[in-house]
């Protein structure tokens, strides 16, 4: 218990004496975990606010009736239900417990704002339903204006009108995606908000609904019912259950709120904090480089210090003891300010995405008991764990380095560490190529990944002294002895540098990894279009992700009919269980097919699929043991099932999908209708310009879809890569900026640690500007190490993730090298360095000759 106590006090006494040089260590630490916090908070409260905004808006809906029936492909939790006749309305409110019934139709449907641009559609759904007069059953609540009644009239939610500049009394054009000319009579709010995140509704009279959202009147998603007084909503459940006929079901609203509430909140804030932790985990490990450093740095400064109390009679566990209380105290202090910082940065944030188009609902902020103590823990096991190494050694410390003059750290990479580094990288090389060329993996890559950066930590001290003789020879020409000296200082310690420019490293390397991969996206998207779209015109519906109606299918026939063009083809999507599995397919004409896309070799004929055959992918059909001949059974989404006959086998899917079958084969099973893609090739002869001036002026009556040439439609089609990588460099910014903290922290420390030789330095004539210079350009050096090896591993690691992408799918992925970008992350990287030295510089050059000369 005394040990302890002893531990404590030598602990803290060392904290007051030296508090400044734990400064940019509680910095780290502080930063990291209010990112963590930050994090935490804000999931749990985006989470209590769409659980509350869906509660709300479901509370008057005691069951659903639905289908049993439901379709799910790759990449669609939901998947796809089939209808419900909306004759069983009567039957259902027959029965005493019910007090109200009535039919739920949804659909796409896509509003054309005041300046004739469609509203939405990037990412979120854009919906459209029948507007359901009991106001306990409908999940909107009619906030102006008055409902629908006549045809053509709609309510659109509030935030979509906002957006699109509409108010009640205009006149627009709604997708559906056949265009509607529809009145705005009403707005309206879900959940008391303006509109269910960036999702877009229009509610349109149960007419209008059937007519342009079902295949056929009298179908509908579901059927929303009120229970009658006294019934519970389990009790209505099982009160239906005996009148609904094979294939439907009842469930209780709260289910149903449940289902919709893990639909659109459940899965989306998962994916957007799992990415948010992400940062999290990579800002706190560049921040453990740091800390590990500041350590490493102070215990070899007081040498000296600890051998004396050694001598005094202080044992190991003591030294090791005092050690870990700073760490810990410094965890403790930065972790809790963090946690302030973190519900700050939640704040902050939650009032930003509303400024920046991401409306979340309101509500107070949510703190748990796990992002309270989750944070605190880690920041405190970061720090505690960064500083492990550092008070072992200083533990070790002998009493006889008492006698020594210096304290300095001068050790350099240890010949067993030079092996151990190579062994390391030579193991992950191996599992990376086998990875990404022998067995293309991507789970099999990042163990890879993780060998590599570990390689390149115990690699550090030899590379940095190579990498250091390297970069800095310029400098000894460019600056004279300024230029030797901070070269030579840079030098002086191999493991310092390495580690002080590691989690430089470690944050440009992540930076790159992510420039290059969206490079490389970009560039496999051109490849795609250049080899598969074979027509001069591409008519899209703007917008990438789930959003959108997509195009009318009557869009491509007059297309088809100008005297300008040879083919227009429009390409449906649908789904369908192909032998149990669920599987997308792709609508189409075949026979034209081929005089726009370029579809490799065929096997069989795409003229004759008819209405009970189809053509599939040849990596498909490998995956399946398909062959043309051979017979699958289609179980579609209105519980039909048909047997269809492979009659071709195509070699390149990427535009054409893996399945495709005739209009007229998909005609009887049909829902809402649409084409993703229209592609358009021209008669001979024909201007690309006339062409397209007649295509754009054909297209104006079905909504305005945006016409594009090849080179348009491969660029727009990789139009989320640059939102997706700007959000990524925002994210690493902090990242980055803790790493710059750790260079100056070191900096300022090796200052201390050399008062009096930059004291004798000043002493012999080197000015104060010299001075300065030395110190920054050793900052540039440290910073350019970093940078040069965090844009070396980034690349060859986005190398590695592009070649295991390719064992996912039949794409052949493209590998591209972005020289502009990556030379902005170099100069990025070197500049900050340079501003990162700018405080120790100056510094530096305040210190009194006499009194640095004279210091121990």
């Amino acid at each position: 218990m005394t040990s302890a106590r002893a531990s404590v006090r030598i602990g803290l006494s060392s904290l007051r004496a030296h508090r400044r040089r734990f400064l940019g260590t509680l910095t780290a630490v502080l930063l990291g975990v209010a990112f963590l916090a930050g994090t935490l908070v804000m999931g749990d409260t985006l989470r209590a606010s769409f659980d509350t905004m869906f509660a709300d808006a479901a509370s008057g809906t005691d069951a659903v009736v639905r289908s049993t029936d439901v379709v799910t492909v790759s990449g669609d939790s939901e998947g796809t239900r089939q209808p419900v006749s909306i004759g069983l309305v009567p039957r259902i409110e027959r029965l005493p417990q019910v007090a109200a019934a009535a039919p739920d139709i949804q659909g796409a449907g896509e509003l054309i704002g005041a300046d004739g641009k469609p509203i939405g559609g990037q990412g979120p759904p854009t919906l459209a339903g029948n507007w359901i007069d009991d106001p306990e059953l409908n999940p909107y609540r009619l906030a102006e204006g008055r409902t629908p009644s006549a045809p053509g009239e709609v309510v659109v939610n509030r935030g979509t009108a906002d957006k699109g500049g509409l108010k009640i009394g205009d006149t627009t054009v709604l997708r559906t995606p056949d265009p509607v000319r529809v009145t705005v009579v009403g707005l309206a709010t879900f959940g008391g908000e303006d509109g269910m995140a960036q999702v877009t509704y229009t509610g349109m009279t149960l007419a209008d609904a059937e007519k342009h959202l079902t295949p056929k009147p009298g179908r509908a998603s579901g059927i929303q019912v009120r229970a009658g007084p006294g019934t519970s909503q389990q009790e209505l459940v099982d009160a239906l259950r005996p009148v609904l006929p094979p294939g439907t079901e009842a469930i209780t609203g709260q289910a149903s709120a449940t289902e919709n509430q893990n639909m659109i909140s459940g899965a989306f804030l998962s994916l957007f904090t799992t990415l948010l932790l992400v940062f999290s985990g990579i800002v706190l490990l560049v921040a453990t480089f740091s800390i590990h450093n500041t350590f490493a740095i102070v215990v070899a400064q007081r040498t000296r210090e600890n051998a004396l109390l050694r001598a005094l009679g202080a044992s190991r566990r003591q030294i090791l003891g005092s050690t870990l209380t700073e760490a810990g105290i410094v965890g403790v202090t930065a972790s809790a300010a963090g946690l302030a910082g973190g519900i700050g940065v939640a704040a902050g944030l939650q009032a930003l995405f509303p400024v920046i188009g991401f409306p979340f609902p309101d509500g107070p902020l949510v703190i748990s008991g796990v992002s309270l103590l989750l944070p605190l823990g880690v920041g405190v096991v970061v720090c505690a764990g960064s500083a492990l190494m550092p008070a072992v050694h200083a533990g070790r410390t002998a009493p006889l380095a008492a006698l020594r003059e210096t304290a300095i750290d001068d050790s350099a990479g240890s010949r067993t560490r030079t092996v151990t580094g190579l062994l390391l990288l030579l193991a992950s090389v191996g599992v990376v190529l086998t990875g990404a060329l022998a067995d293309p993996s991507v789970r099999l890559s990042a163990v890879g990944t993780v060998l590599a950066l570990a390689a390149f930590v115990v690699l550090g001290p030899f590379a940095s002294t190579c990498a250091v003789r390297v970069l800095g020879a310029p400098l000894g020409r460019l600056r004279g002895a300024t230029g030797h000296l901070a070269r030579r200082n840079a030098l002086r310690s191999p493991k310092r540098t390495a580690s002080t420019a590691t989690a430089l490293m470690t944050g440009v390397a992540v930076v790159s990894l992510f420039t290059v991969f969206g490079a490389s996206l970009k560039a496999t998207m051109n490849q795609t279009v250049d080899r598969s779209f074979a027509g001069d015109l591409a008519i899209s519906a703007p917008g990438f992700g789930a959003g959108g109606s997509g195009l009318s299918p009557r869009l491509a026939p007059a297309v088809d009919r100008l005297p300008d063009v040879a083919t227009a083809v429009g390409l449906g999507k649908g789904v369908a269980e192909v032998n149990g599995s669920g599987r997308a397919l792709t609508v189409t004409d075949p026979a034209a097919l081929a005089a726009v896309l370029d579809l490799g070799k065929v096997d069989g004929s795409m003229k004759a699929l008819g209405t009970h055959g189809l053509a599939v992918s040849g990596t498909e059909a490998g995956k399946r043991g398909l062959h043309t001949g051979s017979t699958v059974r289609l179980a579609f989404t209105d519980g039909k099932e048909r047997t269809f006959t492979v009659r071709a086998v195509y070699g390149r899917s990427e535009l054409a999908g893996d399945y495709v079958l005739t209009r007229q084969a998909w005609a009887p099973h049909r829902g809402q209708d649409s084409d993703s893609l229209v592609a358009v090739s021209f008669k001979d002869g024909v201007s690309a310009s006339d062409g397209r001036a007649a295509v754009e002026q054909a297209v104006a009556a079905y909504g305005n879809p945006q016409v594009q040439t090849r080179g348009e439609y491969a660029q727009s089609s990789a139009g989320g890569i640059d939102m997706m990588l700007t959000l990524v460099y925002a994210l690493l910014a902090l990242a980055v900026l803790i790493a710059l903290l750790g260079i100056a922290n070191t900096l300022t420390l090796a200052v201390h640690e050399r008062t009096r030789e930059l004291g004798l330095l000043r002493a012999v004539g080197q000015t104060r500007r010299q001075l300065r210079a030395m110190v920054r350009w050793e900052s540039v050096l440290v910073a350019a190490f970093g940078t040069a090896g965090g844009l070396l591993l980034g690349g060859f690691l986005g190398w590695v993730l592009v070649k295991a992408s390719e064992g996912t799918g039949d794409t052949a992925f493209a590998f591209a090298l972005p020289p502009t970008r990556l030379l902005v992350v170099a100069l990025v990287g070197i500049a900050a360095g340079a501003l990162a030295g700018g405080r120790p510089a100056r510094r530096a050059a305040r210190l009194d000759v006499l009194r640095a000369i004279a210091a121990d």
